[in-house]
């Protein structure tokens, strides 16, 4: 099940050497960290190396072992009695040169209000996504794109309900909210803030 998105736009692009930081920390904070392209990271992180926990599932946290007896010979290598800790990110970069040029171009021709309220025109962005929806994996979304901030700088976008309004509303960092689009524009201290508040959760 696919999670939530948040997006850090870029007044500019990113230079080699904050390119090379910023693969320094993916893969510090990560189990296994790929780069099918430069810019592009496939990760599986914990979620206490960003100082939130995983709740125990509710449950058994096991396939029953009777269910196995007749598992395909594909399944070898899967640990069914192994709850999996970690959790998969694709942290990539778009824009002009780097890839999903396209991709970039068509997010932020649905956005012309964009610039105003930035302050500048966007020229790339990083999409931070997590590849599952479980509370966890929203709070790891939000301090792992704060943490890509302190890095790469940027405003970071994050969709919104109308009933989350009021929850960021006055938020340390908050730079601007579209009441109509539901999104607010925020620093790294606004996500840390709002993930710091009880029932967050982004809008998947």
């Amino acid at each position: 099940m696919a999670g939530p998105v948040l997006s850090i736009e870029l007044a500019e692009p990113v230079p080699p050497s904050a390119l090379r930081e910023l693969r320094a920390l993916l893969t510090g904070l990560s189990s296994r960290c790929t780069e099918p392209r430069p810019g592009c990271y496939d990760l599986h992180l914990s979620a206490d190396r960003l100082g939130t926990t995983a709740p125990a599932p509710p449950g058994p946290t096991t396939l029953p072992l009777p269910l196995l007896t007749d598992a395909p010979a594909g399944l070898i290598g899967f640990d069914p009695q192994r709850p999996c800790e970690d959790r998969p990110f694709d942290v990539h970069l778009m824009g002009p040169g780097v890839g999903d040029e396209d991709v970039f171009t068509a997010e932020h021709a649905d956005q012309p209000e964009l610039p105003d309220a930035l302050g500048f025109r966007p020229s790339h962005a990083v999409n931070v996504s997590a590849a599952c929806n479980d509370r966890v994996d929203h709070l790891a979304a939000a301090l792992l794109t704060a943490a890509v901030m302190d890095v790469l700088g940027g405003v970071a976008r994050a969709e919104l309900r109308p009933d989350q309004l009021p929850l960021v509303t006055g938020l340390p960092g908050l730079l601007a909210l579209f009441d109509g689009d539901g999104a607010a524009l925020g620093t790294a201290d606004f996500l840390r803030a709002w993930a710091a508040r009880p029932g967050f959760r982004l809008l998947k």
